[in-house]
């Protein structure tokens, strides 16, 4: 018997149905999040039991059976990833892996436990974290997460630069909301030697606001900045679907993602891992496959591996994400907070 970890001969790398080579990881290791951000979730949100979420070592083991089979980096999000009890704990088993398998471990984070976790993180082998910020106008980012509290994620912020930690900056683009502020956002952050990554809202999950109402093509904002700046595309990557541009006047990097004005399916390598154990290998489609189920059901890694092959042979050639006044509700019933990010 091949015991749980260990190498075998079904830890094969996962090449999905167009030749796309998955080598990218995002794990929810939780659903819950101490804000409420009103294009991510309603303010009344019903999150998972806890006995439905995976256990830190089921994280754990899911994670080193995807590095065996090829990932070379590993994002957790949420949800918010440092509510969950003893994160860390994960974080450096994880980060035990770089140089041996991995190429890194990362964390997308709404930045309100940075100031306690910052150092941690830094001490357990991340090096690159993203922090969401939709706006630097205190009762605006109020507005907008309706719990969060500003000041504690600007603390965070500075914390995580302090501890070594490479910042950027993701701002979903909000219509009518902060897309006049975002040219202050680029100079912001660049100043500071952060990156900024603007993203179109995506239609997951029921919020109590209409999607219509929120959503702001990145092809307009992209003209608008264009009025101030000069943007120059370059080659830079981090492994997700950005496309970076350098800003002339600020020497940053500025980056968009577009799922729905500009699709980038065709060099997708991702897949997204939910709390639950549910492996979702597009974000804009409903179909899943329960690990969990394979997970529990044998110590070894055998089984798990072939639902994680048949899974990847069921990975599309893209998403259909749409929002208009005929689509103004959720088309992907599940928030982003249970998908992996």
């Amino acid at each position: 018997m091949v015991v749980e970890g260990e190498q075998d001969s079904q830890a094969a790398p996962m090449i999905d149905p167009f030749g796309r080579f998955v080598s990218y990881l995002r794990v929810s290791v939780t659903d819950r999040c101490d804000f409420r951000c009103r294009y991510c979730m309603p303010e009344k949100m019903t999150f998972l039991p806890s006995k439905d979420l995976l256990t830190l070592d089921e994280l754990r083991r899911l994670c080193f059976a995807f590095i065996q089979k090829g990932v070379r980096r590993i994002r957790l999000t949420g949800g918010e990833p440092l509510v969950r009890k003893d994160i860390m704990v994960l974080v450096r088993e994880l980060g035990s892996k770089i140089g041996n398998g991995l190429d890194e471990v990362t964390m997308t984070t709404n930045g309100s436990q940075l100031s306690r976790y910052a150092n941690e993180l830094y001490e357990c082998g991340v090096r690159r974290i993203n922090v969401s910020l939709d706006t630097l106008d205190p009762e605006k980012f109020r507005r907008i997460t309706r719990w969060g509290d500003f000041d504690k994620v600007m603390r965070g912020i500075e914390a995580a630069q302090d501890a070594g930690l490479s910042v950027k900056l993701n701002v979903v683009a909000l219509k009518n909301d902060n897309e006049d502020e975002i040219p202050d956002m680029l100079r912001y952050a660049h100043a500071r030697n952060m990156d900024l990554t603007v993203i179109e809202t995506m239609p997951m999950g029921d919020v109590d606001d209409d999607r219509t109402s929120q959503y702001l093509p990145l092809s307009k904002l992209r003209a608008d900045l264009e009025k101030q700046f000069t943007l120059t595309e370059i080659a830079h990557k981090t492994g997700g679907p950005a496309r970076y541009f350098r800003v002339s006047e600020t020497a940053g990097r500025l980056g968009f993602i577009t799922p729905m004005t500009h699709n980038f399916c065709e060099s997708c390598n991702r897949v997204r891992l939910s709390c639950a154990g549910k492996l979702f290998m597009c974000l804009g489609q409903n179909d899943a496959a329960d690990l969990r189920k394979s997970l529990r059901s044998s110590l070894d890694d055998i089984t798990l591996n072939s639902a994680i092959d048949d899974a990847i042979l069921r990975k599309p050639r893209g998403h259909d994400f749409i929002i208009d006044r005929s689509h103004n509700r959720s088309i992907i019933a599940r928030h982003m907070s249970a998908t992996g990010g």
